[in-house]
């Protein structure tokens, strides 16, 4: 039937329907209905498919508006649900480690004697005529005498040293305040001279490259008087440097925490290289005086004990040692390879052993990680009740070869390292948190430590390394659900229940403080943040954060609080949150920093109010990461590297190192 047909046939139904029906509702549908049937057929076959469908749309909703109101919720919801799959709050992440840069200085600066230095002795010139006075004119004239140093300036004008920025910077303002030899007599080094570089040399003392801060002797035998000079100019900037070099990295460190990974927020302290450089070159003690820059508190002299100790002990003359910081995956290449197949002949079973007989016989030494090897490690570490993925990492290495000697040397030599990125004093009264410890310690003069189990951020959602001041106890706590979660996990169940918060015992409000219904929300325009929305939970035995809170505001919204889940800190790795630092005895720690009574606390939570109180006194807390620190007993522990951040923190120390040694070859 061609589309004027149906046309036609159409009006003839509408007037036939017309003469039927009386004027009223009923006439009016059907005379609709023929409208757009003519529509629909007078725009033939092609088009009449696709308004077909708009009619039938346009009939639910006039005719059974309930039905369509339900599918418009359910292409909504299923609208939804694609953009959440979509929408994620990513976490903080490690970045590609970027070394410190070192850039060649010119000593130029130094060649020529500045105003600042000129000898008060020296005659008086031309343009100070006329300004003598009757003092002043009696006064004979003095020679002037140039000192060694003066007489060498010269060389310094063609003089480059490979230096840090701020060693360069300091070097030149110390020798123009300071114009003098400090570490160089009639052409020769002296005894300080000696004791500096014998101290530089015993950097590993402390954890540090004494490579780094290594300066030859100068070699003047046979040379001529000029290029004695220049050699001598050239030992005493060199040891200068690489004295200041030696006081920026005991005192801040040699790596950059927050290059290391966006969980680290720690600033890195200012050290005047110039004041340091001063006490040192005055020191009678040259070597005591080096060392004074280290920290000086009772946690780093501990590590700096247990590090000798190590170094000094007795070492099995067969130890299998894997190097710390080691992760191979299937098809690399790895020197430690004969280590991890000797490690798996020596502990591995008989019937391990027997099973890979063949792969053990064959192995020659090589690097590559073969697939034969990777069966052997994926059959040990099944055999270890280990994941048997053949990834060689932190937990197959312990279970070949335990806590070796060589591992613990390496997780003192890192405390030592995060030690500097701390204050040197970390405070009389501290809360002290330590993650891979799951531990939280407050102590204060004349009191008993308070130490407690913690549970903390799981690896998805690490707590970070930052420390702050303790300001507010919170008294039966809202939780104010931070908007990662909001995205990551409960916009999920929003698209499928837009009423789950009403339900759950949370609280919708705009930024205004109006309370709004959750299936009221846009949650995509919350995730993209083209809309804010704020949600918190309602204080309760459900509440996430239980009974009490302490805050120390952050950006990164991390407090300790007490939990409702407290079955996890029975368990011996308690890394669970999203986060924050969960306490096992909350009212303890609440009570230890407002210095009031636990009682007093528990009267505050009974009274069920959601209060807050101020804590008196000035208390920062640790939010830290060490893997190796002192027990309450004063001995060095040793924990599991939780976070992995051992091996990242030791890829930061290799690039520095290689670096620095780049920049001594260059």
């Amino acid at each position: 039937m061609h589309a004027d047909e149906m046309k036609q046939q159409a009006q003839s139904l509408h007037e036939r329907d017309a003469k039927k029906v009386r004027p009223g509702r009923s006439a009016l549908t059907n005379s609709l209905k023929a409208c757009l049937m003519v529509s629909v057929v007078a725009t033939g076959f092609g088009a009449a498919s696709v308004e077909t469908a708009s009619a039938q749309g346009f009939f639910q909703r006039l005719f059974n508006p309930e039905n369509h109101r339900r599918q418009q919720e359910r292409d909504r919801q299923d609208q939804l649900r694609k953009q959440v799959a979509r929408t994620k709050v990513s976490a903080p992440r490690y970045l590609n480690y970027t070394a410190d840069t070192w850039k060649a200085v010119s000593l130029a600066p130094l060649s020529e004697k500045k105003t600042a230095e000129a000898d008060p002795t020296a005659p008086v010139t031309e343009s100070q005529e006329g300004t003598e006075t009757a003092e002043t004119a009696v006064t004979p004239t003095v020679p002037v005498v140039l000192t060694a140093f003066d007489q060498s300036r010269p060389v310094l004008k063609d003089m480059t040293l490979k230096l840090l920025p701020e060693v360069g910077e300091a070097l030149i303002a110390f020798y123009r305040a300071h114009p003098d030899f400090q570490w160089v007599k009639d052409g020769k080094p002296t005894v300080s001279a000696a004791k500096l570089r014998r101290a530089l040399r015993n950097a590993d003392t402390y954890a540090l490259n004494p490579d780094d801060y290594f300066v030859a002797l100068p070699a003047v035998v046979g040379l001529e008087a000029d290029a004695r000079d220049a050699a001598a100019m050239r030992f005493e900037m060199e040891l200068s440097a690489a004295a200041l070099t030696y006081i920026l990295d005991a005192k801040r460190g040699r790596v950059d925490p927050n290059r290391i990974s966006q969980y680290h927020d720690l600033p890195r302290h200012d050290v005047d290289l110039v004041a340091a450089l001063e006490s040192l070159s005055a020191a009678f003690d040259v070597e005591a005086e080096l060392a004074g820059n280290h920290p000086q508190n009772d946690h780093y002299r501990k590590l700096v004990a247990e590090l000798a100790r190590l170094k000094a002990e007795d070492k099995e003359a067969d130890q299998i040692v894997i190097a710390p910081g080691t992760f191979l995956k299937a098809g690399k290449s790895s020197p430690e390879l004969k280590n991890i197949v000797a490690a798996i002949q020596r502990n591995g079973s008989s019937e391990l052993l027997a099973t890979h007989a063949e792969t053990l016989d064959a192995y020659d030494g090589a690097d590559l990680y073969s697939p034969e090897l990777v069966s052997l490690v994926k059959a040990f570490q099944k055999e270890a009740k280990l994941t048997p993925d053949g990834i060689v990492g932190k937990n197959t290495i312990k279970a070949m070869v335990g806590e070796t000697n060589a591992a613990k040397i390496a997780k003192v030599e890192l405390a030592m390292e995060r030690s500097r990125w701390l204050p040197e004093k970390l405070g009389e009264r501290k809360v002290f948190i330590n993650q891979p410890a799951f531990t939280a310690t407050y102590s204060a003069p004349g009191e008993i430590p308070l130490s407690m189990r913690v549970v903390v951020g799981k690896k998805s959602n690490q707590t970070n390394f930052f420390y702050d001041k303790i300001e507010i106890v919170e008294y039966n706590p809202y939780w104010g659900v931070p908007y990662s979660i909001i995205v990551n996990e409960m916009l999920p169940k929003l698209a499928q229940d837009p009423s789950y918060l009403d339900r759950a015992g949370y609280e919708v409000s705009t930024p205004g403080g109006r309370k709004v219904s959750s299936s009221s929300v846009d949650w995509y325009a919350v995730a993209a943040k083209q809309q804010s929305i704020n949600v918190r939970q309602y204080p309760g035995r459900k509440n996430a954060l239980g009974e009490v809170k302490i805050l120390f505001p952050n950006k990164h919204h991390i407090y300790m609080h007490d939990t409702p889940s407290k079955s996890l800190f029975n368990k011996d790795v308690r890394a669970f949150s999203h986060g924050c630092v969960r306490l096992h005895d909350p009212k303890g720690m609440a009570a230890a920093v407002l210095g009031k009574s636990k009682d007093y606390v528990t009267s505050r939570i009974a009274a069920g109010k959601n209060e807050q109180e101020k804590v008196a006194g000035d208390i920062p807390v640790y939010v830290s990461y060490f893997t190796a620190w002192p027990d309450l007993e004063g001995n060095i522990a040793f924990y599991t590297d939780v976070y992995d951040r051992d091996r990242h923190l030791l890829t930061a120390i290799q690039k520095t190192e290689n670096a620095r040694a780049k920049a001594r070859a260059s």
